[in-house]
């Protein structure tokens, strides 16, 4: 699988092409989320839609470094998304953590699409702390995320989704040599964590 990434990577015309296509995906998809009307969470007097997308704590496991493969690794991430925000806007916080002992730590904005009842696109991006561990040098503390996600909704709101994601500095440091990852997420609703609980 990593020697399909990597001709894929070579393939496309070397370092910064992949990143630049990955970062034109997620402006797409942001683009098209604010011209998709329907997505908006609530109604013309503030109140809310019935169909509105709960807040939802979120669970993901994935592939580190996938392009490169030169600092593969398991990442592990954990994350809480807003139900509410300004207009299709809304915001997150999350950590990821890789096998390696690599740690960021951020939060950002996204903006979900909906493509029908079950399918959601969603694009995000945030800023965060890196920490290396014994993995991959990102070369500079603070560091960006991007991701494009596609997402099926079940009927009682909760996620299986299917994400890519670019972290890098955006060459505010010295070397800026970026990562990617592709991550399995479960979005949670908070609602039903909170009534599993007793709440």
């Amino acid at each position: 699988m990593a020697g399909i990434w990597r001709r894929l990577y070579a393939n496309s015309g070397g370092d910064g092409v992949v990143r630049e296509r990955a970062v034109l995906l997620i402006l797409a998809m942001l683009i098209a989320g604010l011209w998709a009307g329907r997505s908006v969470a609530q109604e013309a007097d503030g109140s809310m839609k019935e169909n509105a997308d709960p807040a939802y704590l979120s669970v993901g496991a994935g592939w580190y470094d996938l392009v490169d493969g030169e600092d593969e690794a398991a990442d592990f991430r954990l994350e809480y998304r807003h139900d509410e925000g300004i207009w299709l806007v809304k915001p997150w916080a999350g950590l990821e953590l890789t096998g390696d002992g690599g740690l960021w730590a951020g939060g950002g904005a996204l903006i979900d699409v909906d493509l029908g009842k079950h399918i959601v696109l969603t694009g995000a991006t945030g800023v965060g702390a890196y920490e290396e561990g014994s993995g991959k040098d990102l070369g500079s503390t603070l560091e960006f995320r991007s991701q494009a996600e596609v997402a099926w909704r079940f009927d009682d709101r909760s996620r299986l989704a299917l994400a890519f994601s670019h972290i890098s500095n955006a060459g505010i440091g010295d070397d800026n040599p970026g990562t990617e990852i592709v991550t399995l997420y479960y979005h949670l609703p908070i609602g039903r964590l909170s009534q599993a609980l007793g709440q």
